[in-house]
């Protein structure tokens, strides 16, 4: 590829990134430092070779293993509202792709991230030796058992859907942390906050409807 269409490709992409950063806004996602994060964090890297074309469009595509890399509004709608600090430790339940992982990491302090199938942690292992993240620690196993070893957090995200209120990631969250999760059985799930009222409490807002696939149950058996 010669300098011209390398820069022609680059135009465009700026072009589409800034389109997609201007719908995030017009749909409630103002957070700067969101915002910035989402902007820094090349989706195309996350996204799979048949649908790189549309890496900027405000859509969730499918990724391996029958999962799905989530829609930046969603993403930037529940990044916005973990309200994550420069200090936070956050757990991320469902590493995925990698890519909300990548947004968090730019946010927090550290980021402790669980997934259940071993073909996506891999890959997604890569892509952070790639963009050069040092404060992403991953695991293998089961997301819904949380990481107790590391609890407690200030913050946790959870990309697949709970069936019902997600009691042991609950009880891995500081008392004046913030959980952020889809919660419900069937197709459309509640996007639920949980916030700590300090005292071993916490109150749930519903915040829309979502679409995630369910959190399941053990680890993935793969070929």
């Amino acid at each position: 590829m010669g300098n011209q269409e390398a820069a022609q490709d680059d135009g465009e992409r700026n072009t589409q990134l800034a389109r997609l950063i201007l719908a995030l806004r017009s749909q409630g996602v103002t957070d700067p430092s969101v915002l910035g994060a989402i902007e820094v964090t090349p989706r195309e890297i996350f996204t799979p070779d048949l649908f790189k074309e549309r890496a900027f469009e405000d859509s969730a595509l499918p990724i391996a293993c029958g999962q799905t890399i989530s829609q930046p509004y969603i993403v930037g709608l529940m990044t916005q509202a973990l309200s994550v600090e420069p200090r936070s430790r956050v757990l991320e339940i469902g590493t995925g792709s990698g890519y909300q992982t990548s947004i968090l990491s730019r946010l927090s302090r550290l980021v402790y991230t669980v997934e259940r199938y071993r073909t996506l942690m891999g890959e997604a292992e890569a892509r952070f030796k790639g963009l050069g993240l040092t404060n992403v620690i991953t695991r293998f196993g089961d997301g819904g058992l949380g990481w107790p070893e590391q609890a407690p957090f200030d913050r946790i995200l959870v990309t697949a859907a709970a069936p019902e209120e997600p009691k042991a990631l609950l009880s891995q969250l500081k008392p004046a942390g913030i959980l952020v999760a889809p919660v419900g059985r069937g197709p459309v799930q509640k996007l639920i906050r949980y916030l700590g009222d300090g005292a071993g409490g916490f109150r749930a807002e519903v915040m829309t409807e979502v679409r995630f696939v369910p959190l399941l149950e053990g680890v993935a058996k793969e070929p």
